[in-house]
C-alpha cells in the first residue's frame, strides 16, 4: 500500500472504492452533514499528515464548496499535496462569449479550483477551443486518455466493428480507437442547430457494408448526436449502431431515447450510470501511483 490518501466526496463512494482497490491507496471517509441553518458540517476520518491526499469528485458544480471546505481542510491538517481527481471535469462547456453578458465559467471554474487544490487529474476532458487545460488552469493537469480502454473493450465485445466518429474534431480520438480495435474508420459531419439539434451527413460508407456500426463519442447530453447519426445509418442500411461514450450525462430522457436507436449502449464509469461498462479506476490509479509533486509548497 502506497502513503496515497483517497477521500471521495459524497457520491464518489464507489469509484473511490475500486479506486483504492485498484491502486492499493488507503481509503478514507467524509463526514458531512447539514446545521440547522444549512451550513455544511465536514469531519475528515483519516490522518491526512505528510501524506499526498486525492479528493475524487465528479459533480464539482453542486459540490463545489465542500470540494474547497476538504481541500483546505485537509492542507490544515498536514497533508504533503491535494490533488482533485476528476474523472470527469465539469465547466468545460462555456468557453467563450457567445452573446453580450454572458460568464465565461470555463475560465472561473479553472481558476478558483487552481487556487484550492495543486494538481488535477482527469479523463478527456471536453476541450473546444482550448487546446490544452494548462490554457485555462494554474496548476498540474494530468490528462488521461481513454481511447486505448475503449478499443480493447470494442476488440473484444464486437465482430467485425465499424468506428464512426460524429464529427471532425473527433476524428483523431476515433482513428485510435479503431487502431486498437483493429477497424476501419470513418468520420462523420455534424451541423449543430441548437442546443437539442444536430443535423448529421454521412460520407460513403459502401465498402463497409456488413459491418456493425460502432458510434464513439466523448460526451452524451441531450444525445441528439448519437440518435441522428444512428438513423441516419440505418437509412442507409445499416445494423443498429453500437454507441459508446466516455462521460455518460445523459440528461432527461437521452439515455432512454439513444438507447431506443441503437442496439446498445455503453460508457465508461467516469459518470455512474447504468450504461456503465468500461473501467477507468486502474487507469487513474496508475496515474496517481507515478504523479509527479506538484512543486507547490504545502
Amino acid at each position: 500500500m502506497t502513503d496515497r490518501l483517497i477521500l471521495p466526496l459524497p457520491g464518489s463512494e464507489a469509484f473511490a472504492e475500486r479506486l483504492a482497490i485498484a491502486g492499493g491507496f488507503e481509503l478514507g471517509r467524509l463526514e458531512s452533514r447539514r446545521f440547522p441553518d444549512g451550513e455544511r458540517y465536514l469531519r475528515i476520518h483519516a490522518d491526512p499528515r505528510g501524506r499526498p491526499v486525492d479528493i475524487l469528485c465528479s459533480n464539482a458544480d453542486e459540490q463545489f464548496l465542500t470540494l474547497a471546505f476538504t481541500a483546505d481542510a485537509v492542507r490544515d491538517l498536514g497533508a504533503s499535496e491535494v490533488t482533485l481527481v476528476a474523472p470527469y471535469l465539469g465547466y468545460m462547456r462555456q468557453d467563450a462569449r457567445f452573446r453580450p453578458g454572458e460568464a465565461v465559467t470555463s475560465r472561473t471554474f479553472a481558476r478558483l479550483v487552481s487556487v484550492i487544490v495543486d494538481q488535477l487529474v482527469t479523463v478527456d476532458p471536453h476541450l473546444h477551443r482550448f487546446a490544452a487545460l494548462g490554457e485555462l488552469y494554474d496548476i498540474p493537469c494530468t490528462v488521461l486518455r481513454s481511447a486505448p480502454l475503449i478499443g480493447d473493450w470494442i476488440g473484444r465485445e464486437t465482430p467485425a466493428p465499424l468506428i464512426i466518429g460524429p464529427d471532425a474534431e473527433s476524428e483523431q480520438w476515433a482513428a485510435e480507437i479503431a487502431a486498437r480495435a483493429g477497424a476501419p474508420c470513418v468520420v462523420l459531419a455534424k451541423r449543430r442547430i441548437g442546443d437539442r439539434e444536430v443535423e448529421i451527413t454521412l460520407p460513403d460508407l459502401g465498402m463497409h457494408t456488413g459491418r456493425q456500426p460502432v458510434l464513439v463519442d466523448d460526451i452524451a447530453s441531450s444525445g441528439r448526436t448519437l440518435v441522428a447519426a444512428s438513423e441516419a445509418l440505418r437509412k442507409r442500411g445499416f445494423a443498429a449502431p453500437l454507441c459508446v461514450v466516455v462521460h455518460a450525462v445523459f440528461a432527461g430522457q437521452a439515455f432512454a431515447d439513444v438507447s431506443a436507436a441503437s442496439a446498445r449502449t455503453v460508457s465508461t464509469d467516469t459518470l455512474s450510470h447504468p450504461s456503465n461498462a468500461i473501467p477507468v479506476a486502474p487507469l487513474i490509479a496508475e496515474a496517481l501511483a507515478n504523479l509527479p509533486r506538484s512543486g507547490r509548497k504545502p
